[in-house]
C-alpha cells in the first residue's frame, strides 16, 4: 500500500510538471525582411530567445514566410514581429498576400496576441489591415541615432509598470503618418530633444485591443545596442506578458 501511495504521488507530480509545461506560451518571433535589413535584428532574436527562457516562454525565431501557410500558426499564443520591413512602392515585396492574410487575421480573431518592434511599422504598405492593426504607418525619421527625451505617458500600464517614468536613451526615432488615436499611448518622445522643430511629444510606444487580439508596438529598437538595455528589454517583456494575458 505505501508502495502504490508513493507510486500515485510520483505519478501525479509527473503529471504536473507536463501539465506545467504544456501551460508555457509559445511565441513566434518573425524578422523576415524584403527592404532595409535591419543589422539589429540578430542581436533582438538572440534578447528576445533570453527573455523567453528568463520567463518561461517558449520562443521560436523564424524569417520563413511559409510558416503563415497551412496550420502553423496554430500552435502559437502571439507573434513578434521584429523589424519585419518591406518596400513601401513595391507590392511585389509584401509576403502577407492571398491565403497568408487570411491566416494572420484569424490568428487576431482568435485573441494570438501581436507585438511590433521597430520597422513593424515599415512593412505591408499594400494591405491598410495590417497598418490597423499595428496602430499606424511609419512615415520618417531624423538623420542618424539622436539620444532623445523618453517620457513614460501610462505608468499604470503592464508593458510600463515599475519602469523609470523619464530617460534619456539612443534610437532611430519614428514619425508616424495614419496614426490611430484611439490606441492607449504608452511612451513618447520628446522632438526638441532629437534636433526637430515641433513640440507636441511624438508616440514611441502603444497598445490597443484590435479585433479580438491585444496589439503592443515600440518604434523604439533600431539599434544593437538597443538589445542590451535593461529598460527597454523590461518594456518588450512586460509587452509581450501583456499581450500573452500573463
Amino acid at each position: 500500500m505505501r508502495f502504490f501511495a508513493a507510486f500515485l504521488a510520483f505519478a501525479c507530480f509527473n503529471s504536473a510538471v507536463a501539465a506545467v509545461a504544456q501551460d508555457r506560451p509559445n511565441v513566434l518571433v518573425f524578422s523576415h525582411t524584403t527592404g532595409w535589413r535591419h543589422s539589429s535584428i540578430e542581436t533582438g532574436v538572440e534578447a528576445l530567445a533570453r527573455l523567453g527562457a528568463e520567463r518561461g516562454i517558449d520562443i521560436v525565431a523564424s524569417e520563413d514566410p511559409a510558416l503563415f501557410d497551412g496550420d502553423a500558426l496554430d500552435g502559437f499564443d502571439a507573434i513578434v514581429f521584429l523589424s519585419t520591413t518591406t518596400e513601401e512602392d513595391d507590392p511585389a515585396s509584401e509576403w502577407f498576400v492571398g491565403e497568408r492574410r487570411k491566416k494572420l487575421q484569424d490568428f487576431v480573431h482568435r485573441g494570438g496576441g501581436i507585438v511590433g518592434i521597430h520597422a513593424a511599422a515599415d512593412s505591408h504598405y499594400g494591405w491598410p489591415w495590417f497598418g490597423r492593426l499595428i496602430g499606424a504607418r511609419f512615415a520618417r525619421h531624423p538623420t542618424g541615432t539622436p539620444a532623445g527625451h523618453v517620457t513614460v505617458t501610462d505608468p499604470d500600464h503592464p508593458a510600463t509598470a515599475g519602469l523609470e517614468p523619464e530617460l534619456t536613451r539612443i534610437d532611430e526615432w519614428y514619425y508616424f503618418e495614419d496614426f490611430d488615436p484611439t490606441v492607449h499611448l504608452l511612451a513618447v518622445v520628446d522632438p526638441q530633444s532629437i534636433g526637430e522643430s515641433d513640440v507636441n511629444p511624438n508616440p514611441m510606444s502603444w497598445s490597443h485591443e484590435f479585433e479580438g487580439a491585444r496589439v503592443f508596438y515600440t518604434a523604439m529598437g533600431h539599434t544593437e545596442e538597443s538589445y542590451a538595455d535593461p529598460w527597454l528589454i523590461r518594456h518588450i517583456a512586460q509587452g509581450l506578458d501583456w499581450v500573452l494575458q500573463r
